[in-house]
């Protein structure tokens, strides 16, 4: 009975340091494997890390969402509306006139942008101090912003709430901490549609303006702050883990910046699993044969890894030409994509908007942590943000930090474990993405 009770308690112990990084392996593996023999994991047998960017950039690499039952959970997640989300439309004169929207809607002076970002930092700090979450943080300074670059007009409280709110339940489900709740996207598409002559480039013509609703806040409400977020929260916790690199970049010009921004992409790409539908056979080493229909799972953090050395390791200088061996453009690294697919509308805007926001932020305070920091930061990026000049957390405070991230990621691991499988489960029930184009099967998506 002694025994028992000791190894009961030694695996209770024990449950921080082994039970997360299993559950994100085996959402991992349910992502690749949700669509059955179809799916092909890139790298992987068939492709090779080497012909990584060969198979993302070839033509026939295009399809979105149909036919792939892992477009299923996407849709899930964003629905309704991702048929006009332009991260899912299909190549055709429809998704043409979104993206030519959205290019216009992102052509924005590098020093308003600049601007922007700081207007929208200085607020979102302005009384924060103490133990924050960072994705938290920075959520409601990318509700404001992104609204502002569509309407050119200061964000109301009431729409920064709305869009804050929705891109948090958005987000919260994509890490499986989350359910759904539709309302809260509801409430958002509502407020859209009253403002949507207000917005500050035409919108496309074609579209209902229920769709119109629905591509402003797929692109902009909800890709946009939730991508925005999530980045900055990496980026501020690579800071507070790295106290000389900090130091550095209150100082550092735009140069250095970017390969701190670079490393920190490399290390926590935003995507985990792309998804890509083949639209006709792909040739690779002139053997193999891809063919049409195939869905290629293409793994971010794992082709961020290879080719590095000691690649778990923070280091900028990889980025740096005078100090890597290779030239930037041939690194194992695409955090904004490939331009021959589809890059992020947002590749040049980004850089300079987190730029802003980061020297926003050290310009007032000192960033320290100790908690864990993951590529899905389900924690959210737990930090103490101290204003300059305090004096820095003793290490009780930085111990207990640590001690309260490892036992909520317990608990976090299980409701990933538990919502994941039903999110997985009611997607594939519902099938929204496959109903769609059952519907639509001559479509110009």
């Amino acid at each position: 009975m002694l025994i028992a009770i000791v190894l009961a308690v030694a695996v209770l112990a024990s449950l921080p340091w082994w039970l997360p990084g299993r559950v994100v392996a085996l959402r991992v593996r349910v992502f690749n494997r949700i669509n059955g023999d179809e799916a092909i994991p890139v790298p992987g047998d068939l492709v090779s890390v080497d012909r990584f960017k060969e198979v993302y950039s070839h033509p026939a690499a295009n399809g979105r969402s149909k036919g792939a039952a892992l477009s299923d959970l996407f849709w899930y997640w964003l629905s309704p509306g991702p048929e006009m989300h332009q991260e899912h439309l299909e190549a055709g004169e429809r998704y043409d006139a979104v993206a030519r929207t959205t290019r216009a809607l992102l052509a924005v002076p590098r020093g308003e942008v600049e601007e922007l970002a700081r207007r929208c930092a200085a607020r979102a700090l302005d009384g924060a101090r103490g133990t924050v979450r960072l994705r938290d943080l920075m959520m409601p300074l990318w509700a404001e912003f992104s609204y502002e670059l569509v309407f050119a007009e200061p964000c109301p409280r009431e729409a920064r709430d709305l869009i804050a709110g929705n891109a948090n339940d958005v987000v919260a489900a994509l890490k499986c901490t989350g359910l759904r709740h539709m309302e809260r996207r509801d409430r958002l598409t509502r407020y859209l549609l009253g403002r949507l002559s207000r917005v500050r480039v035409p919108l496309p013509p074609d579209l209902t303006p229920r769709e119109q609703a629905f591509y402003l806040q797929g692109t902009f409400f909800n890709t946009a702050v939730v991508q925005m977020s999530e980045a900055m929260a990496h980026l501020l916790m690579v800071l507070a883990q790295h106290p000389g690199v900090q130091d550095d970049a209150r100082d550092a010009d735009d140069r250095h910046l970017d390969h701190v921004i670079a490393e920190t992409m490399r290390l926590y790409p935003l995507f985990g699993i792309a998804h890509r539908v083949t639209t006709g056979d792909i040739e690779v080493d002139g053997r193999t044969t891809i063919p049409a229909g195939s869905v290629l799972c293409f793994n971010y953090p794992e082709f961020h890894r290879a080719g590095f050395a000691d690649p778990d390791r923070f280091d900028p200088g990889r980025f740096d030409p005078a100090e890597s061996f290779k030239p930037a453009k041939e690194l194992n690294h695409i955090p904004f994509g490939v331009a021959a697919n589809r890059p992020c509308p947002a590749w040049r805007l980004a850089p300079i908007a987190m730029r802003a926001v980061t020297r926003e932020v050290l310009r007032g305070h000192t960033l320290v942590t100790s908690a864990a920091h993951t590529r899905s930061l389900p924690n959210r990026g737990p930090c103490l943000l101290i204003p300059r000049g305090e004096p820095a957390p003793g290490r009780a405070a930085l111990a207990w930090m640590r001690l309260r991230d490892r036992w909520e990621d317990v608990w976090r691991s299980l409701v990933q474990l538990v919502l994941g499988t039903y999110m997985v489960w009611d997607a594939r029930r519902q099938r929204l993405c496959e109903r769609h184009f059952a519907q639509c099967p001559v479509t110009h998506h």
